[in-house]
């Protein structure tokens, strides 16, 4: 039997819960199909990210309390290093691709993606970022397109995916667009979206009504990063996980994604790591408590690729050195953590693409 120490028992208790993933996955958790998944990536988040957090944090972060650990291969088609479009289109439609490429495997044929077959399937669908809505990880579930640049295309495809709720920035490619003249908000209103953005209101003041779509946009370009000051992710993440639980009967796919850990990381900047990676963990413990009390939804964190060669060479676990050995991406593999029914399916070690197919066995969609 194990027993806890006072300090991880004060530890476990200031998160106001016991989590139920601190126990093996149980026959339950293996038999049943979930109703909703929940897929969280950290874009180049690797295991030396990971570990970086984890090692100067003084409370358990929400990776430690995950039953199931797996590792992912991510190269691309044409790379062993892959970029995030590549990287995300062999995650959301289970294709690898060439670098720069949007829902399109390698030959140029559109695949679709888990959050679109959600939705053809009666779920509701969403996505939460902390980049514009467009950019290279969240365009690869809703677009198909050659280059991940062509914002106002990608904005187009979403505009037209059926997706129910979503929030990120991008507010500059639905309305001030280069390539013609079509004001995408107002489209998105004919179809019936209620939408809303940072000049409006803030996000914590806003009553989503499940009864219509939903879309809000943190920033014209880009967010802010955590470092200046930008926190909507867990909130937002919350609204996402409420609006949609209720949005159809059928359950829900939810994509989540802190987008600048990559950022800090092509950077080389470890405090702006540190920033993001505290917002990602405070998002997580949010979605396993959503997932803890449900117990219908499977639970998915991982990265795209690792971004900046990270190595953890000097240090104590309280005052770490890191050093970056690269401002690009590397081809090491990275990470999954799986909670909830079928998480077993995220066990050893895979190429990226089988993370789509394990998404789609673990609805229990059936082959067309």
């Amino acid at each position: 039997m194990k027993f806890l120490t006072l300090t991880t028992f004060l530890a476990l208790g200031a998160f106001g819960f016991f989590w139920k993933s601190e126990l093996p996955p149980s026959g339950d958790q293996l038999a049943n199909k979930p109703k909703n998944i929940i897929l969280v990536i950290g874009d180049g988040m690797g295991l030396s990210q990971i570990s970086a957090a984890i090692y100067q944090t003084k409370l358990p972060m929400a990776f430690e309390r995950f039953p199931v650990v797996g590792f992912q291969k991510t190269y691309s088609s044409n790379n062993l290093v892959t970029d995030s479009a590549a990287a995300g289109t062999a995650i959301s439609s289970g294709v690898k691709t060439k670098n720069n490429t949007l829902g399109l495997d390698k030959n140029g044929t559109p695949s679709k993606s888990i959050l679109e077959i959600a939705s053809e399937n009666g779920l509701a669908t969403g996505m939460v970022v902390t980049a514009s809505i467009q950019h290279a990880t969240p365009g690869s579930f809703v677009a198909h397109q050659p280059a991940r640049n062509l914002y106002d295309d990608i904005s187009i495809d979403l505009l037209n995916s059926g997706i129910d709720f979503f929030i990120g920035g991008g507010k500059q490619h639905f309305e001030r667009r280069e390539k013609d003249d079509r004001n995408l908000t107002d489209e998105l209103r004919q179809k019936g979206y209620k939408v809303f953005d940072y000049f409006d209101t803030e996000l914590k003041n806003v009553k989503p009504d499940t009864l219509a779509p939903f879309a809000f946009f943190t920033a014209d370009k880009e967010p802010l990063s955590a470092l200046l000051g930008r926190d909507y992710l867990p909130t937002a993440t919350n609204m996402a996980m409420e609006y949609l639980s209720h949005r159809s009967p059928k359950g829900f796919f939810l994509m989540v994604e802190g987008s600048q850990i990559d950022w800090a990381c092509h950077a080389n900047k470890t405090e702006s790591l540190y920033a993001e990676m505290a917002d990602f963990d405070k998002t997580l413990k949010q979605i396993l408590r959503f997932a803890s009390r449900d117990d219908q939804t499977l639970v998915i964190v991982t990265a795209d690729h690792e971004t900046g060669g990270m190595g953890l060479n000097e240090g104590t676990p309280r005052q770490l050195a890191p050093k970056f050995t690269t401002n690009g991406h590397t081809g090491a593999m990275v990470p999954v953590f799986a909670f909830g029914p079928q998480c077993e399916l995220f066990r050893g070690i895979y190429e990226n693409t089988e993370i789509f197919h394990k998404m789609y066995d673990a609805f229990g969609f059936s082959q067309n």
